[in-house]
């Protein structure tokens, strides 16, 4: 056992996503005037929050593991550290995390966080991902926090904003994991996992990944609609949302299912990150964004 099993059962690659959009939605609250003591007090909270539910689902999810192609070299399939390591440290990871963002943020921060490591641990890994095809709807709550938890950090409010966010990125994840199960299929096969593409077939997925792009398009417009954000985010946002439902569209007539499903995730992670910077970049009070139209 070393440092690297450490960092490795935390899945550093998830918890550098999840700061990108902490980081937009703390921004988008900010509105200019960033306190930078406090973003990084969310960030690192955030982060040890989102470690811990790692571990814990790594610890879940040992079982089966094994069974799939991408993740039979995890550190618990591996028996790089024991079960019992593992809980403690996952465990650790969580209090610091959430006692970090309770007294350095506030208590609503804390509990978003609270919240989306319930339904991940929880209703997700314990419980529905194995167990129906729904998991992924579900689960996608829980990726859906980040971006509430640094915006309720500055705002210290569960307003319109705040819900545009969840809705937001939680419409992103469906297609995002969706388009992971089609180029990965065989490996949710193997460890019979009801993923939609594997429980109803390719087809079906593809219609969902349709719609939820759409969904999620006129979700992210609503940011600028509601007062939050100014023209060069609904810009970005309508552009890059109107690519990825072109992307989407031609996956009917993809003559490699796996190759088209690698671009639509490809590009999903582009999507997110333009948006989260630009959340940032271009977040005004509502007065302001009136002001605009009214020129």
């Amino acid at each position: 056992m070393s440092v690297k099993h450490f960092i490795q059962i935390t899945k550093p690659g998830i918890i550098f996503g999840n700061v990108l959009s902490v980081a937009g939605g703390f921004f988008l609250a900010s509105k200019g005037h960033v306190d930078f003591a406090l973003f990084l007090a969310v960030v690192i909270g955030t982060s040890l929050v989102v470690a811990s539910g790692c571990v814990f689902n790594n610890c879940i999810d040992r079982d089966i593991d094994h069974k799939m192609e991408r993740t039979k070299n995890r550190v618990m399939v591996q028996g790089g550290m024991s079960l019992t390591l593992a809980l403690v440290y996952a465990t650790l990871l969580g209090v610091a995390g959430f006692s970090l963002l309770y007294v350095q943020a506030n208590p609503l921060s804390a509990f978003c966080a609270l919240i989306g490591f319930i339904v991940y641990v929880g209703f997700y890994s314990l419980w529905l991902k194995r167990k129906s095809v729904h998991g992924t709807l579900v689960g996608s709550l829980s990726g859906a926090m980040p971006p509430v938890i640094g915006y309720c950090a500055v705002s210290n409010s569960f307003d319109l904003a705040a819900v545009t966010l969840l809705v937001m990125f939680s419409l992103w994840q469906m297609p995002h994991s969706f388009a992971i199960a089609i180029f990965r299929f065989k490996d949710y096969s193997a460890a019979n996992i009801p993923v939609l593409p594997v429980a109803r077939g390719v087809l079906a997925a593809k219609k969902q990944i349709v719609l939820y792009v759409l969904a999620f398009l006129l979700a992210t417009l609503m940011l600028t609609l509601g007062g939050y954000a100014g023209l060069g985010y609904l810009a970005v946002a309508a552009a890059m949302g109107l690519y990825w439902l072109y992307m989407a569209w031609g996956g009917y007539k993809a003559e490699d299912d796996s190759k088209w499903a690698r671009k639509v995730f490809g590009f999903s992670i582009l999507t997110v990150t333009a948006l989260s910077v630009m959340m940032g970049v271009d977040s005004q009070t509502a007065a302001d964004v009136l002001m605009t139209y009214a020129r």
